[in-house]
């Protein structure tokens, strides 16, 4: 039975209703996720332009209560818990992903001695939702739940070279698309499509240089980038160099892509 076009009484009324302490608590999380080390209850009243903290204490408590957040008795700072990420796995196709992905990247991890981690495409950002570290003493560790930039990331370039033109419209919303600087990065996208990767200087730490190839799904479409941070060590006790890794990332990220049934022709280097 086909569903009834909605009508504008139907819209209007969608964007009026109101529910003012949810939107507290949705505000709260939003706030939070860009406060990794924390605020307080009247830090988080004063960022959300409340009049009284009591408006948003019993938020808190009630979201503190539910296992949303985290108070810490010392510094009475409030941090979003874990339980944010738990929730979207379960209600998304990351869970299974994630799933299938954890053994495999442990064991690019051991074998490169490298850091490595999974972003998905969240439409304006990259989110980081697994991580692997290196076994060894010295490595780069993108923390999890971290957003990463799509336009100027390696991990970034992978997700919108293979993207389909809904999601490369909505990352490039209100970008100025008649620049030298768009099209260069159109011209790199299309080249990191046909080469099957990207890899290209860390955006944020000099010695670094990001790798990233995409995993796909059972219908081909590209679900997630795995990408290493290769840092370069000058001790002599490099094991793997920077172009055997990326061979070694590229057979990983076709196993991951066919455990999920991905059976497409590999397109990676």
């Amino acid at each position: 039975m086909q569903k009834p076009e909605p009508t504008s009484r139907t819209l209007t009324s969608v964007n009026t209703y109101a529910a003012p302490a949810l939107e507290k608590g949705f505000n709260v999380i939003e706030l939070l996720a860009t406060e990794p080390q924390g605020l307080t209850i009247s830090e988080i009243a004063t960022r959300l332009k409340l009049r009284s903290i009591s408006e948003i204490f019993r938020v808190i408590i009630v979201m503190q209560r539910r296992g949303w957040v985290f108070r810490d008795p010392k510094s009475d700072k409030v941090t979003v818990t874990y339980k944010v990420l738990e929730l979207a796995f379960r209600a998304t196709p990351a869970q299974e992903l994630t799933t299938v992905a954890s053994p495999l990247m442990h064991e690019l991890a051991q074998d490169i001695d490298q850091s490595c981690h999974l972003v998905i495409n969240t439409g304006i950002r990259g989110l980081v939702v697994l991580r692997q570290e290196t076994p060894g003493p010295t490595g780069l560790v993108v923390r999890l739940g971290s957003e990463i930039p799509l336009l100027q990331s390696c991990s970034g370039h992978v997700l919108l070279a293979f993207a389909d033109d809904a999601k490369r419209h909505e990352a490039f919303a209100g970008v100025d698309t008649e620049t030298e600087a768009h099209g260069a990065l159109l011209d790199r996208l299309n080249k990191v499509r046909r080469q099957g990767y990207e890899q290209m200087p860390s955006a944020r730490t000099r010695g670094v240089t990001d790798m990233s190839y995409p995993i796909f799904g059972f219908d081909g479409t590209i679900v997630a980038a795995l990408t290493v941070p290769f840092l370069d060590v000058i001790d002599g006790t490099q094991t793997v160099k920077r172009d055997d890794a990326r061979v070694r990332l590229a057979a990983c990220a076709r196993a991951i892509s066919s455990k999920l049934g991905d059976r497409l022709p590999a397109n990676n280097n």
